[in-house]
């Protein structure tokens, strides 16, 4: 449904609000082991949340990444939108070029509904909500 890069991006963002938590900033090379992604793609991936002021970047001996705290109130619906734009909202389920209402694929108004309650989950879910649940172990990131 997501792309990869949204996949891990989301990962990356939720450890590291887990671990801004804790006061801990996060080196590269651990988000990439803790998250299960490889290192290369984790950088461009985070370059680009630190872009969007999503993710922080601090150089440095002592440096990392974080999320300010103003920041932990951003919903994951933002994080897939910089990563993966709005299509998953609009595009085919079955990935077909032409489809919509008046022409839809076999799966285009089942498949509206699950956008629609995607989008509704994405849009009301925060950064801090799921690093809550990581904190309390109700969720986890790896395998």
């Amino acid at each position: 449904m997501f792309s990869k890069s949204c996949e891990y991006g989301l990962r990356a963002v939720i450890f590291i609000a887990q671990q801004t938590m804790h006061d801990n900033k996060v080196s590269l090379s651990t988000i990439s082991k803790e998250i299960d992604s490889p290192q290369a793609f984790t950088a461009k991936v985070l370059q680009q949340l630190t872009r969007k002021n999503i993710v922080k970047s601090i150089k440095g001996p002592y440096g990392g990444f974080i999320i300010e705290k103003e920041k932990m109130d951003t919903k994951l619906s933002e994080v897939v939108r910089v990563l993966d734009g709005d299509s998953i909202y609009t595009g085919c389920g079955l990935g077909l070029k032409q489809c919509d209402a008046s022409s839809p694929c076999p799966l285009h108004f089942k498949f509206v509904e699950i956008r629609d309650q995607l989008r509704t989950m994405l849009e009301n879910t925060s950064l801090k909500s799921v690093a809550d649940d990581m904190n309390a172990d109700l969720t986890i990131l790896k395998r």
